[in-house]
Parts: C-alpha cells; structure tokens; sequence
C-alpha cells in the first residue's frame, strides 16, 4: 500500500512539473506549429515578409490552420501564439483565440495560416488589452509580400496590424476587417498552469518555459537575418 501512495505522489507531481512545463500538450503543440508556418513562409525564396517590415515588428502572432468555414461569409475561428520584443529578447508566448471578420474573397471548407504584425506602441498597447476588434479598436491593412518592402509603399503609416494569409502554399497579404482577439484563458492555463495576463507575457515579466523555444527560436533567427537585410 504504501508502495502504490508513492508512486502515485510520483506521478503527481510529475504531471503538475510537465503542465507547468508546457510540454506535449495542445498549446505546446500550437507553438510548434506556429514555429513552423514562420519558417516555412520565411524560407521561401521569393515570397514571404519583407525584412523592412519584420525587422520593425513590435510583436509577431501566428494563427496556424485557421479554420474559414463558409463562402465569402461564414464562421472563422482560430487559436495562435505572440511574442512581443523586449529588452532581452523575444517574450514569453501569449495564447489567444481569434473569430469572426471578413477575409477578402476566401472559398470556404480550407484552413488558412494566418501571420499578423503588431507594428507599432498603439498596436502593442491594444494586444496588451487581451480583447480587441481589427479595423476598430486597431487600424489594420495587408501587408506587403517579397524579400523586400517596395520603396513607395506606406506600411510604415497605414496600419498598427498588417496581416498575412497562407492558403495552398499561396502566401499573400491579408485584407483582416471585424476580427476579434481575445486571450485563449484555456491553453495559457494548459501550458502555464495558471492564468498569466498578456501584460506579463508579452512585456517580459516572465521568464518563457522550455516549450516555448520552438516559436522564439525561429522568431529570433528571421527578426536577425531582417536586422541584417
């Protein structure tokens, strides 16, 4: 008997050392996804986010496989990660939940991967809100699409947000109108073990747990090779 109430403490606390962790759970998995929708679009040699625009990032978010369910107008619904830029580096990931708005002329039934930048100190402020409304709460437009931002185009001054899709390998900038993000309480509890607000995560009050290297590696690596262009 005794025997089995240590192995069962055993297990106990290893279950509660990996859901602090992060590791092996559907947020962790998230991460990984969103790790390699970045390097997949950043690694393609024509197309991708120009280094002028990443490099000027405050804050890069990642949607991968969002699901866009219906004809021009239908149910969009999707689950991403974001890490904002601090004075050590990229943060800690803040998960959030993102539905609703329109997407341009998307034929329903397929799931896109969605890539947005927070551009500027207004756009972060409204990440940091945890809930907020493109196109009203904060100014959004499509970004611009190569390995380098033309010189006569204005994405400096148009928008907080630019968006981005990638839809059967077509990767293109996003006209994202009417969507809401919100923080996803469910997988920030998953892969943290408790509620962090985005205030924490985002501005570096955190130190980022093991299962979150995937996404800032990648995000580090291509914000330097865009530092560098």
């Amino acid at each position: 008997m005794r025997k089995l109430y240590v192995a069962g403490v055993v297990v106990c606390l290893a279950a509660m050392a990996w859901a602090a962790d992060g590791s092996g759970t559907k947020s962790a998995q998230r991460v990984e996804a969103a790790s390699k929708v970045l390097d997949q679009i950043q690694s393609a040699p024509d197309t991708g986010i120009p280094a002028e625009v990443l490099s000027s990032a405050e804050c890069v978010a990642v949607v991968p496989s969002m699901l866009n369910g219906g004809f021009v107008i239908g149910a969009r619904y999707g689950r991403g990660v974001a890490s904002c830029r601090t004075a050590k580096g990229w943060s800690a990931p803040a998960f959030f939940a993102i539905k609703g708005g329109s997407f341009g002329l998307q034929i329903g039934g397929q799931a896109i991967d969605l890539v947005m930048l927070i551009m500027n100190r207004e756009g972060m402020d409204n990440l940091l809100s945890s809930k907020f409304k493109l196109g009203a709460d904060a100014s959004v437009a499509a970004g611009p699409v190569g390995r380098h931002a033309a010189a006569d185009t204005d994405w400096k001054m148009r928008a907080q947000v630019l968006s981005y899709s990638r839809a059967r390998g077509v990767f293109a900038g996003l006209a994202l109108n009417g969507a809401v993000i919100n923080e996803d309480k469910d997988s920030t509890q998953e892969f943290y073990g408790k509620i962090v607000p985005f205030k924490t995560s985002l501005t570096g009050g955190m130190e980022a747990p093991q299962a979150s290297y995937p996404f800032l590696s990648t995000l580090a690596k291509w914000a330097k090779v865009a530092g560098t262009r």
